[in-house]
């Protein structure tokens, strides 16, 4: 589903909503064009930390609503993103422990919607997603989450290692779902502690999953040897939950 005012077309346009500070997700570019107004919005683009991807005359003919994009279309955010340091701020006005749920690359916007909606119930503090090959804040996202965006900060980070390594000196600790780990049951999961679900086809990349201190597998008793990335954040989340009540959080 694709939202309207969520999508900016034209070059004044998007130099107009990169001036206002509109939370911008995304700018497809014409490969190769090097005027005037398309270096300004490369470089506001770059001031704010928004992905450029360069594409086709062909490709922006195809996303185009209006028929005049003149060579740049721009995805704006539903929302505003958060920090890191507002994720962790928010465990400490609640005087809890952090939970965090970071997902590496996330492609479908009603997994992502259905992932904030269980953190906001599984009272996670936040989410954090990447810059890059993943989705961003779209209005169907937002749709997808039913209200939860409006409570449950999601923040966008550029490399997902990094802040894992950052995290840690926070005191967190990792744990990432993956077939090849433990059995969610044996493990301890509380404290302050990362969930990190993986991409829908290929799970945890290589680099993140070194990162994480533990690998949770949920037992299987079917017959198909996967989860939807939605379903094993809620599974895995409240298996968290469990056991910090269990220990009185």
């Amino acid at each position: 589903m694709r939202y309207e005012e969520f999508t900016i077309e034209g070059r004044n346009a998007v130099i107009e909503a990169f001036r206002s500070k509109k939370p911008m997700d995304k700018v497809f570019m014409l490969d190769g064009c090097q005027d005037g107004p398309m270096m300004t919005i490369r470089r506001e683009a770059k001031k704010h930390d928004v992905m450029i991807k360069y594409v086709s005359k062909d490709r922006l003919d195809q996303m185009s609503e209006t028929g005049k994009h003149q060579g740049v279309i721009a995805y704006a955010a539903a929302y505003e993103y958060a920090q890191v340091e507002d994720i962790l701020e928010n465990a400490r006005s609640k005087g809890e422990d952090p939970f965090v749920i970071l997902l590496d690359n996330i492609e479908d916007p009603h997994n992502l919607g259905a992932i904030i909606r269980t953190a906001n119930q599984a009272g996670a503090h936040g989410v954090i997603i990447p810059k890059n090959r993943a989705v961003g804040l779209t209005a169907t996202v937002a749709k997808a989450s039913a209200g939860a965006l409006n409570y449950t900060p999601v923040a966008k980070v550029t490399n997902l290692s990094k802040t894992i390594e950052e995290l840690k000196k926070e005191g967190l600790w990792f744990v990432c779902a993956d077939m090849d780990g433990q059995v969610m049951y044996q493990l301890d999961l509380k404290g302050p502690i990362g969930l990190v679900i993986g991409n829908e086809g290929e799970g945890v990349s290589r680099l993140v999953k070194e990162k994480c201190d533990f690998t949770a597998t949920i037992p299987m008793k079917g017959d198909i040897d996967s989860l939807n990335a939605s379903v094993a954040a809620g599974i895995l989340s409240y298996e968290i939950v469990r056991q910090r009540m269990g220990a009185g959080k």
